[in-house]
């Protein structure tokens, strides 16, 4: 180990809900497996939507879950698969909360939305229409909204009831904070937690993200942007990062929990360790709404960090698990990042990309590639980048094509670069004891 950090991060719990498993041993047989979660979409009416695909979580039982606390069965899709990610998590690092002090448990967490009650608000509009028919009569929509909307399901609309939800559920009194960076959001939120603990705030930390935005205006809105893939009639082949032929990512949705703990207090405890968190790059762009530096200025800087933070060199990594929306401008530049920061080292290094399989979580997908960092580390195990078919010359690294991989891995790099040029990058290692 490179650092020299006071205080070293360790993580000794995880948990998921995805496309591919409610679990964090089911996800990973099936990431390992190649295989896809996106299917045709199923929560609401979409087939008169450009696009009619996305990866919906399958399988959950949401009603063990919506009478834990008072307000509970208002919660939101994303809410109920983060408290199950959580418990998982929990769980697997064996905390009791009785055994802690409270007020040095935190959680900093990237929690999105999960839609407005859009039939509700339609039949409210519609039934408020004043005298001449053309404009909604206020009092009218105020009184008519009783009758259509519940006032609390417009504030587990909120993304900071997931935080509220979470710190209820596991009694947890220290500081908390959520964080919102679009793509790149969960790792924000593990990169800030890393540092509470680095710096002595809290002792163990719960963060990581979670995100649903399959309903008509999530899907409508990034179908405005033209980022979403419109292959409608082959769901599983729809992601494809990498591929010359990629047309864009498919949204999905999920959560993924980690436990962060300071070295000593887990070692303490007996707590299981699955690896260390030792570099955390942040950077923008400062260029555009969505699209990245066409230089790769930003991700270059992120990846950058994370290497000077853990003290590792280029020659060190020996895994990235990429951003990889399967978009044009992503890949391609992202593989110019990758070439400019490691030179000819980036051609050794395997990079793959699990949206492939997921599709892209939003605010969770960055925690759910830790998590595929954390056990590629652990197994050996390189998950692949399926639906990789026809190269690419912009994009010409090893993306571990279809099939995953042994190799050894004692450092990984994740990355996530997020619209609005948030760039974030997080490098885990081997806990070597």
């Amino acid at each position: 180990m490179k650092n020299n950090f006071p205080r070293r991060v360790v993580v000794t719990g995880l948990g998921a809900v995805t496309p591919l498993g409610n679990s964090v041993a089911e996800n990973w047989k099936n990431w390992t497996a190649g295989k896809s979660g996106i299917g045709p979409i199923s929560l609401f009416d979409a087939s008169e939507f450009p696009v009619r695909i996305a990866g919906e979580v399958k399988n959950f039982d949401f009603n063990s879950w919506k009478h834990r606390q008072p307000g509970m069965a208002s919660a939101g899709r994303s809410t109920f698969f983060t408290l199950q990610a959580a418990e998982e998590a929990f769980r697997e690092a064996g905390l009791k909360m009785e055994a802690e002090d409270p007020e040095r448990v935190g959680i900093y967490f990237a929690a999105g939305d999960w839609g407005i009650n859009l039939e509700g608000f339609i039949a409210t509009v519609c039934s408020s229409w004043g005298e001449n028919g053309r404009v909604v009569d206020p009092e009218s929509y105020l009184v008519r909204s009783r009758d259509y909307l519940e006032g609390f399901r417009e504030l587990e609309i909120q993304p900071f009831m997931t935080v509220k939800h979470l710190a209820g559920q596991f009694k947890i009194k220290g500081p908390v904070s959520s964080c919102l960076t679009a793509c790149a959001a969960s790792s924000q939120a593990i990169g800030e937690a890393f540092e509470w603990i680095r710096r002595g705030e809290t002792d163990i930390v719960l963060s990581g993200g979670a995100h649903s935005m399959i309903y008509p205006f999530g899907v409508a809105g990034f179908s405005q942007l033209t980022v979403l893939s419109k292959r409608n009639d082959e769901p599983e082949r729809a992601s494809r990062p990498f591929d010359k032929e990629r047309d864009g990512f498919v949204l999905s949705e999920g959560a993924a929990v980690l436990v962060l703990e300071e070295l000593g207090h887990a070692l303490k405890r007996g707590a299981p360790v699955y690896g260390e968190i030792t570099g955390y790059g942040s950077t923008a762009d400062a260029y555009r709404l969505t699209d990245m530096d066409p230089e790769g200025d930003g991700a270059c800087r992120a990846i950058s960090g994370a290497l000077r933070k853990s003290g590792l060199g280029p020659g060190d990594i020996d895994y990235i698990n990429a951003h990889g929306t399967a978009t044009f401008v992503n890949d391609t530049i992202e593989t110019l990042a990758i070439k400019k920061v490691f030179g000819e080292r980036a051609y050794e290094i395997p990079v793959s990309s699990i949206k492939s399989m997921l599709g892209h979580t939003i605010a969770a997908a960055g925690a759910t590639e830790v998590i595929a960092c954390l056990l590629a580390i652990r197994d050996g195990i390189l998950p692949p980048t399926i639906n990789y078919e026809e190269p690419d010359p912009a994009c010409d690294l090893d993306y571990v094509p279809n099939e995953a991989r042994s190799g050894k891995v004692d450092a990984a790099l994740s990355n996530s670069f997020g619209f609005g040029g948030q760039n974030i990058c997080l490098l885990v290692e081997r806990y070597e004891g």
